[in-house]
Formats: structure tokens, C-alpha cells, sequence
């Protein structure tokens, strides 16, 4: 049987190395962190292919900071570590707090763990960390860190002091990778999921690349409304940064592993996880008992056995593969993001099966194997279903399209603003209005692929009724159908009135 790195992993030697490292848990003192950190440089859009049609707002520096940040220029001077403490105690005093309470806070705490400690493990983390970082010469052999500081995030591991005004940074995945090089090169393998044939480009979709699925959206360059924009890079900044999931400043790993921490981005209309999972009966399970009685300090790998879990949670399921917990989330993806029939006619192809036999063992720490197949195959076969119903509308707003039927379509449809091409209930019609572009066909139908099959799509393999049958699913699907059936025969049958009275004013 083939590695679970060998599964997803195929990049560059030293990029491999590293990974193979993670994999073991063992961070191989030549795993090359320079290689692997430009090529996350590399690999990073910046302002994407459409970065000439828009520019940062002001907040942007935070959310992409390998672009956009600078140091303030208000406070001027160089100052140790322990006044950046200091200061910022008087100015920002949450800060300090959460540092404070934090592992980073707290390295002689985490050398002095008792072995019965669920955090025990940090011990030897901690300790495979110096060992790389004095392998790398950051640390003296043997050395070890004092703490992890406000300048060690914000300037550089082992720096004494920094200009505020010129060397102040705020950090990207990189800088965590510095110390974090295994999470760093874990998360970064979601880069390399191929799709079999195509059905989404190279490493989509995963949070490794979701700044790139934001710049290379073209109504997201487009909109001059930036504030409004650039909002959905709230989100889309998991490329950027590691603070999405470990908060600042606490970076706690614990509170990563809770659903909350997930909630943020992965609610509402197009990626309601959060609804689904804890509207599930596994859901219902952790909020009635697992957020008072489990311990989230033991690792994921010990969850059920150590930690009390009588349930899953979102990142034990999505980290999970074949009995290994990385931060790579995507090995058992199969539908993606949302539905297509590229998927649904390819889902036998080898590639889709053993994804599923995935899991199917994944499942099987708390089901039987036949319960979770069944419950899988149910899951494909509803998705199918909602795309169906998804499809048959599509092909009606596309022969209104391509006969020039849409509302306004002969006078005063405009083109969405560039580099959006004009179509039939796309993309855009959700963040752009001008005239009669978008109909409210082509709208109805935008938010049936967009919002309403992903959530049936979602509620199916969350397990939660409501959410793929009757209150957001199914019957979401069926009013959209029914409403652009509705659409579709009002509209033709006033072109075919339009056309009786035209000729009958031909032959007065």
C-alpha cells in the first residue's frame, strides 16, 4: 500500500521532504525550509491576473500581508522584547492576555508537563522544534527558546530587538512555518490534489490556495464597491496567513480543534457547514455534551480514545485519512465545493472510489463500515438528484438566453463590467445589478446552483435533515424550478403576444 503522502504529494525533492517528514512526525534536520517557503512565494498570486482592475483597501494589509502591509510610521525607534510587552500592555492589553495564557507565553510550562497531561505531547514538539531550529542555526545546539514573543512573530525567531518603523511584519504562513515547519509543509500539500479529469484546477478547492480562487475571480476585480469586495477576503486568506483557524494571540491548538473555530467562514448560503453539522444529531451530541466533558487538548489522533469524543467534529472527520491527522484537509474530497455534473458522471472512476473508501474508515471509528457506505451512496445519489433538478432549470434560462427572450435582453441588458463576459444566471449576477442584467431569471437561477444545491449538496454529507429536505434543500430547489418554469412560460407567452399584435399592425 502506497504512503499517505505518496497519495497527494508530488512536488519538488525538497518540497517532498519535508512532507515525508510531517508524515513520520520527525522533522528531518536537512528538510529544507528555504525551498519550501519560496516556493509558497512563488506560488502566491499577489494581486491575481485581474490585479490591474483593482486596488487594496486600507484593511487589506491584514488579511494579505505578503502583498499589502507596511509598518506604521507612527511609532519610531528600536525596542527589545520586552518592551514590545511593555507598551502593548497599556495599549493593547487583550493582546498581552491572550499571549500570555498562551503555549508561547508559557515554554517552561510546556518542558515541566506532567506525562499524565493531555498537553504532554507539546513537550516533545517543542523539543523537535529547537532541535531544527539549531539545525538551521537560528538556535545555538542545545539552546532553548525562552518564550515565543511578540518579536519572534513580528520581526524574526531569536531577534533581540527591531526597528518598529522598517522591520515590524505581520506574519504569513511562512513565519509560522519557521518554528511550525511540519503544519507548514502539511498545509501546503493541498496544493498538489490533481482532480482525475479536470473537474477543478490543481489544488482547488482548499484553504492553501483560497486567496488565488478569490484574485482570479473576475466580478470580485470588477466591483467598484470594494468595501464590499474585498469582504470576502475576510475569508479567502487562509493562503495568506495561519490566524483564520489558531486566533491571535492565543494560537491555541485546542480551540482549532472546536466546530466554533470553523464557523466564521463556513456558514451561510453557499458554505453552511456550521449549520449542517450542528443541526446533525453529531452536532447535537457535541453542543449538549462534548463542548463541557471532552478534553480538546489531546491531539486528534487520541480524541476518541483519550478525549472523550462520542462524536466527531468538522476538522477530526476532515483531517482524518487513513488514521493520520494532518493540516492537509483535502485527501478524502470528492464533490468539492459544489456539485457538477463533471463530477457526478465521473464519481466510478477510481480516483472518487478510493476517496470514499476513505471514508467509509473514517467513518467506521464510530459506525459500522456498511452503515457508512450506505449512508455515502444515499449522500451521492440525493446530490445527484438536487443537480438534476438544477440542470433541467439551467437548460431553460439558457434557451431564453440564447434566443434573446431575457427581460430587457433586446434593449437595455448591459454587460456585467470586465473582464465578466455576459451569460445566462452566472457568477456575477450575485454581487452586480444595472438595468435589466441581471433578469430575474437569470438571478433565480444564480442562487439555485450557488446557494440552494450546495446546501442540499452539504446537508447530505453533514447528516442534517432539515438541511437537504425540506428547510434549505429539496424544496429551496423545487421553488426556484418552479419559479423559473413560471418565468419561462410568462415570458414566452408575452413574445408570442408581442409577435400577434406586431403582425396584426402589419396588415392594417
Amino acid at each position: 500500500m502506497k504512503s499517505k503522502h505518496e497519495k497527494v504529494l508530488s512536488c519538488v525533492a525538497a518540497f517532498l521532504l519535508i512532507a515525508s517528514a510531517a508524515s513520520t512526525g520527525v522533522l528531518a534536520a536537512q528538510a529544507d525550509f528555504d525551498q519550501l517557503r519560496e516556493k509558497y512565494y512563488a506560488d502566491h498570486p499577489g494581486k491575481g491576473k485581474f490585479g490591474d482592475l483593482w486596488e487594496p483597501i486600507a484593511i487589506q494589509k491584514y488579511w494579505n500581508p505578503i502583498d499589502f502591509y507596511t509598518p506604521p510610521d507612527t511609532i519610531q525607534g528600536k525596542f527589545t522584547r520586552r518592551q514590545c510587552v511593555d507598551c502593548h500592555l497599556g495599549m493593547t492589553p487583550g493582546w498581552v492576555h491572550a499571549w500570555r495564557d498562551s503555549a508561547h507565553g508559557n515554554l517552561d510550562g510546556i518542558r515541566n508537563l506532567d506525562p499524565e497531561d493531555s498537553r504532554f505531547y507539546k513537550k516533545a514538539e517543542l523539543e523537535r522544534i529547537e532541535a531544527h531550529l539549531a539545525s538551521r542555526g537560528v538556535l545555538q545546539a542545545g539552546e532553548q527558546l525562552d518564550e515565543v514573543g511578540c518579536i519572534d512573530c513580528h520581526g524574526g525567531v531569536g531577534m533581540d530587538a527591531l526597528e518598529h518603523h522598517t522591520e515590524l511584519r505581520m506574519p504569513d504562513r511562512a513565519a509560522c512555518g519557521v518554528c511550525h515547519l511540519q503544519q507548514f509543509a502539511e498545509a501546503e500539500s493541498e496544493k498538489e490534489q490533481t482532480w482525475p479529469q479536470g473537474q477543478w484546477p490543481q489544488g482547488h478547492p482548499s484553504h492553501a490556495v483560497d486567496w488565488k480562487a478569490n484574485v482570479h475571480t473576475a466580478v470580485w476585480a470588477a466591483m467598484p464597491q470594494r468595501e464590499v469586495a474585498q469582504g470576502c477576503d475576510m475569508c479567502h486568506y487562509q493562503q495568506n496567513k495561519c490566524d483564520g483557524c489558531h486566533t491571535r494571540h492565543s494560537f491555541s491548538a485546542a480551540e482549532a480543534r472546536m466546530p466554533e473555530a470553523c464557523a466564521t467562514c463556513h456558514n451561510g448560503v453557499d458554505h453552511n457547514e456550521w449549520e449542517n453539522y450542528m443541526l446533525s444529531k453529531h452536532g447535537v451530541i457535541y453542543a449538549t455534551t462534548g463542548k463541557m466533558n471532552w478534553d480538546f487538548e489531546v491531539p486528534l489522533k487520541d480524541a476518541m480514545t483519550k478525549g472523550g469524543y462520542t462524536a466527531p467534529t468538522c476538522v477530526w472527520c476532515h483531517a482524518e485519512f487513513e488514521g493520520e491527522f494532518t493540516h492537509n484537509l483535502v485527501r478524502k474530497v470528492r464533490w468539492g465545493f459544489n456539485p457538477t455534473p463533471a463530477i457526478a458522471d465521473n464519481l466510478r472512476h477510481p480516483w472518487f472510489e478510493e476517496r470514499k473508501d476513505s471514508w467509509v474508515r473514517t467513518c467506521s471509528n464510530c459506525h459500522s463500515a456498511r452503515f457508512a457506505r450506505d449512508w455515502l451512496d444515499t449522500a451521492d445519489k440525493g446530490t445527484i438528484q438536487g443537480l438534476e433538478v438544477e440542470q433541467e432549470a439551467k437548460k431553460i434560462v439558457q434557451a431564453l438566453y440564447d434566443e434573446g427572450l431575457m427581460v430587457g435582453q433586446k434593449d437595455n441588458r448591459p454587460a456585467p463590467p470586465a473582464p465578466e463576459a455576459d451569460a445566462p444566471g452566472a457568477f456575477f449576477a450575485l454581487f452586480w445589478a444595472k438595468d435589466n442584467n441581471p433578469s430575474l431569471v437569470d438571478r433565480i437561477h444564480a442562487d439555485m446552483w450557488e446557494h440552494d444545491l450546495i446546501k442540499h449538496y452539504k446537508g447530505l454529507f453533514h447528516m442534517n435533515p432539515g438541511g437537504f429536505t425540506y428547510t434549505e434543500g429539496w424544496s429551496e430547489l423545487l421553488k426556484r424550478y418552479t419559479e423559473i418554469q413560471n418565468e419561462n412560460t410568462r415570458i414566452r407567452e408575452m413574445d408570442a403576444l408581442r409577435k400577434e399584435v406586431e403582425m396584426l399592425k402589419s396588415q392594417r
